[in-house]
């Protein structure tokens, strides 16, 4: 059995992979029908298959398959391997990446239908669920390092797709020189883990966790690090970079300048949460360092809050779901830190869905407005684009966490779970998430009212020839919109609070952590806890978020001018991001740029060429000068050197006796 897990495995990698390379160097051969056709039919073959290790690995209970298929290089005692390991987590990762993966793919044939790079646009998303595929399924550190860059330089292809647009390299480089920051944190994690661990392999890796507790490490002198947190921080700020945590958020909006396909694929179940994925599998090495967790949870509830602000002052209907983005990935890394990493990947699975929705959805409005993304240019969509708008608003519904849809049982938990645990800053990271639950709806509902309700703002041109979006871009909608309603009711009570949960052992949690446990005791189930959801917080600030959404942008529109214009300053702060983006142009862009100028006109210019170089030049030509005085021609004046020289040297032979 063990045998065929690991070769059903290897196939579901492989299969995105064989689609990558039959696009990219076949495509303009095959022609667009055949080239979609090949390429999604290989992603479906790999989530059918992931559906089959899903049942095999989670529903029948059989133990995890780990094995080597190639060994890389060999150093001593160290092997670099490819090897898979198909645990609980890992199934449970593919199973959601290939269905999002599946439904963007069917979704590209309609949303990107006779755009010139058609077939390179399939070849580029194949290629990255190859590396996201890989991440996942990698059982040591090496290999989830290799995924972990694939899907990096993949999404600097996509964000960057089309390159003829100023906005989409500038988005593109900034994305990929973000994550590159990050990496090198997560690269020194690696070499750390080597080097005191003497393994890659998580297995080996955290059995040894335990006895190197109180080792520790001069990072500076007379100030001993605890080697298990340093490992722990390091991991997280890779972390930071691909699921945009404050401050390295700032290339995550910019990625809207990629096709809206890639937008949901990269914001949904991939690439950002591949960094939520990660702690979660170091499960066992973070939960040694109470330090590390303290400052996942303070960041992560920094993020959740902060950056949902943000959102409600965007205009363009994509970055508004972006900064969604960021704010729940700030609710899954304080799951993360609060010792609740089951809860983290039950919200990463249900935001999957509804994420995916909303992006796809906000896709077809563009498609429909003919590429229109600014939504005070729109308005009373609802009855032209009717499944559309359906679809977009239980996609609202989940991620505001309205019972009973899925993103309520997911937020909720998360909130609970915080609320309960006793490390250093939960306190803050519980207001932070708490405050997220009613700015959520705020600016999600902003963007539904804006977009398909009120007076129509649209241009007088397209308004006659606005239609529903064509069936190959509706169906990933609806196949979309079922989990986004159900997902959470059905995998609550088995992702949480059974024994043992979905996870089973691939997640550790100290008995101190374990916050989850002690929800346990209190959970009705699935059905009773949407009824009693009156009875929390969370509901009440959720329905306080859409009255305050419909009042400002239905009910007395003007009120928004007024309030811009009384709390100015603060509406200046949010549109100017924080000052993130311009702390980074003036400080990192140019302020390097300029002491890189200062470097060059110094020592370059001065130092190299004007001393070294020319002055090396001059103090030749001002000997050969001299050189040329010397000689007279006239002979008493060669007599004469000769003997000051014999003079000069009598004097030295005998002065050294």
């Amino acid at each position: 059995m063990e045998n065929l897990l690991i070769l059903i495995a290897t196939t579901i990698i492989l299969l995105p992979l064989i689609g990558s390379l039959a696009a990219g160097l076949l495509g303009r051969v095959l022609g667009d029908r055949i080239t979609h056709t090949i390429a999604i039919s290989l992603v479906g073959i790999a989530f059918l298959l992931s559906c089959y290790l899903f049942k095999v690995i989670i529903l029948d209970g059989n133990p995890p398959a780990e094995a080597s298929l190639y060994t890389w290089a060999t150093a001593g005692i160290l092997r670099f391997d490819i090897a898979l390991l198909v645990d609980r987590l890992s199934v449970a990762m593919i199973t959601v990446v290939s269905f999002v993966s599946l439904m963007v793919h069917v979704y590209t044939v309609g949303y990107m239908a006779g755009d010139p790079g058609y077939t390179r646009f399939f070849s580029y998303v194949s290629l990255f669920t190859f590396s996201m595929l890989v991440l996942v399924l990698a059982n040591n550190f090496l290999l989830l390092f290799f995924g972990w860059e694939g899907v990096g330089l993949v999404s600097y292809l996509l964000i960057g797709f089309w390159f003829k647009r100023e906005a989409a390299n500038f988005g593109s480089l900034k994305a990929f020189l973000v994550n590159r920051i990050g990496d090198i944190g997560f690269l020194l994690a690696i070499a750390a883990v080597l080097m005191y661990f003497g393994s890659l392999e998580y297995r080996q890796v955290f059995q040894q966790v335990p006895t190197m507790v109180n080792q520790t490490l001069a990072l500076f002198p007379n100030y001993p690090v605890p080697v298990i947190t340093l490992i722990c921080l390091l991991l997280f700020i890779g972390a930071m970079g691909k699921s945009a945590q404050v401050p390295m958020h700032v290339w995550l909006p910019e990625s809207m300048e990629g096709p809206t396909p890639i937008s949901a694929l990269i914001h949904a179940a991939t690439m950002v949460t591949a960094g939520i994925y990660m702690i979660a599998r170091m499960s066992p090495l973070f939960e040694y360092s109470p330090a590390s967790l303290t400052v996942i949870l303070v960041l992560g509830g920094t993020t959740a809050f902060f950056m949902g602000l943000l959102a409600i002052v965007q205009t363009d209907i994509k970055r508004v779901i972006a900064y969604s983005t960021i704010s729940q990935l700030g609710y899954m890394a304080v799951a993360l830190g609060a010792s609740a990493y089951n809860a983290a990947i039950f919200h990463l699975i249900t935001h999957a869905f509804f994420k995916a929705l909303l992006f796809l959805a906000a896709g077809s409005v563009i498609v429909a407005l003919h590429h229109e993304q600014d939504m005070r240019r729109m308005g009373g969509l609802a009855r032209a684009l009717p499944i559309t708008y359906l679809t977009f608003m239980i996609g609202t519904l989940a991620l505001c966490a309205i019972p009973p849809f899925s993103g309520f049982y997911s937020k909720d938990i998360i909130i609970e779970a915080v609320h309960l645990s006793q490390l250093p800053g939960a306190s803050y990271a519980y207001w932070c998430v708490l405050a997220g639950a009613f700015v959520t709806p705020v600016y999600m509902f902003r963007a539904l009212f804006m977009t398909f309700n009120g007076p129509v703002r649209i241009e007088a041109s397209l308004r006659d020839r606005i239609q529903e979006s064509p069936w190959v871009i509706l169906i990933p909608l609806i196949l979309l919109a079922i989990p986004s309603i159900i997902s959470g009711q059905i995998l609550i009570t088995r992702m949480l609070f059974s024994h043992p949960t979905l996870l089973g052992n691939s997640i550790f949690v100290l008995p101190e952590h374990n916050v989850l446990g002690e929800l346990a005791s209190e959970y009705p189930g699935p059905l009773l806890m949407a009824l009693e959801a009156g009875t929390t917080p969370t509901l009440w600030l959720s329905l306080a978020g859409i009255v305050v959404a419909w009042l400002f942008v239905i009910g007395f529109p003007h009120w928004s001018y007024h309030l811009k214009k009384r709390f100015s300053l603060i509406y200046h702060i949010l549109l100017r991001k924080y000052g993130f983006d311009d702390f980074n142009q003036i400080v990192l862009v140019r302020g390097t740029r300029d002491v890189g100028h200062v470097f060059y006109d110094v020592s370059d210019v001065k130092l190299i060429d004007g001393v070294v170089v020319n002055g090396s030049g001059r103090l030749m030509l001002w000997f050969s000068k001299m050189g040329r005085q010397l000689q007279t021609g006239y002979l008493y004046h060669y007599a004469l050197s000769m003997i000051l020289g014999i003079v000069v040297f009598l004097a030295w032979y005998v002065g050294g006796f």
